[in-house]
């Protein structure tokens, strides 16, 4: 088996080149969609040696680099730039790669996964267009609008009660994956300040409770996080997110916690356990 790697561009919002990937088996029928929204700092490719399983079994796996990241940054010293309203422009940007794997694969079920950074874009997506996706997957996540004060700096994050080894350690328990972060020049960098209204206004829609009832009521999602992520707080940002769609009636909400975990599940020690658990939820969703 192999395999294959199409890298394309597509139009995002206002015109903006999008760098465009898609991930399939040549030797399987694909028979479901995963589209995946990256984090902050890092890039897209960073998601096919996790996911490789899932395309081995048939599912065609698309993702792009955000505005600011990978190959749409025009060049690192674009890094962490989203300009001007990049925010909210990501979640059309997620809507139009969504758009662009339907017509590819019209008949399959198509699920949408968002990590960290991702999976706050995620959240807003889904306000408007929760009938775009057959099912949601949010990792290494939290309720972000609920967090106080400014977002610190990706190599200013630590683990509580750990001496770190480097300032990155609160990904992975893994010290191979965190090391193959750093040594990654397209991560490790941190959001420039210059979209402070345009992320203000998203961060305020995703406690909104008319935002949140917009989500169509039978979407089922699914949430996968570590309890030694230092994004969550010791999973005490986590529970107004899940809470908040339990109180709006979304009937099929999962929650996974990987006791030890840290912020990027998919690179983490138990990463076989981990992608097993994703993959049997994906397969029931998709089977409908």
């Amino acid at each position: 088996m192999a395999i294959l790697e199409r890298q394309f561009r597509f139009e995002g919002a206002e015109g903006a080149g999008i760098a465009g990937f898609r991930w399939l088996d040549d030797t399987v029928t694909p028979r479901a969609v995963l589209q995946v929204a990256h984090g902050m700092g890092e890039h897209a490719r960073r998601y096919r040696a996790p996911l490789a399983p899932l395309a081995e079994a048939g599912w065609a796996i698309y993702a792009d680099d955000h505005r600011g990241h990978g190959l749409t940054a025009s060049g690192p010293e674009a890094y962490g730039d989203f300009g001007d309203r990049g925010a909210g422009l990501i979640i059309e940007d997620l809507r139009r790669l969504g758009s662009l794997a339907r017509a590819e694969h019209p008949d399959l079920p198509l699920i949408l996964l968002g990590h960290s950074l991702g999976s706050f874009f995620a959240q807003g997506f889904v306000f408007e267009h929760s009938h775009a996706i057959d099912g949601l997957v949010l990792s290494g996540t939290a309720a972000f609008g609920d967090r106080k004060g400014p977002p610190p700096k990706l190599d200013e994050i630590a683990v509580d009660g750990e001496a770190p080894r480097t300032p990155f350690d609160w990904l992975s328990r893994d010290p191979a994956e965190v090391d193959a972060y750093i040594a990654d020049p397209m991560c490790g960098f941190s959001r420039k300040p210059n979209d402070k209204d345009g992320f203000a206004e998203l961060l305020a829609r995703m406690k909104d409770p008319a935002e949140i009832a917009k989500i169509r009521k039978d979407l089922p999602i699914y949430i996968f996080v570590g309890d030694k992520d230092p994004i969550n707080d010791d999973l005490r940002l986590l529970e107004p997110l899940t809470r908040r769609y339990r109180e709006a009636g979304l009937s099929d909400v999962t929650v996974k916690v990987y006791p030890g975990g840290r912020h990027e599940m998919l690179n983490e020690t138990n990463r076989a356990e981990v992608v097993a658990d994703l993959t049997a939820w994906l397969e029931r969703v998709a089977a409908g």
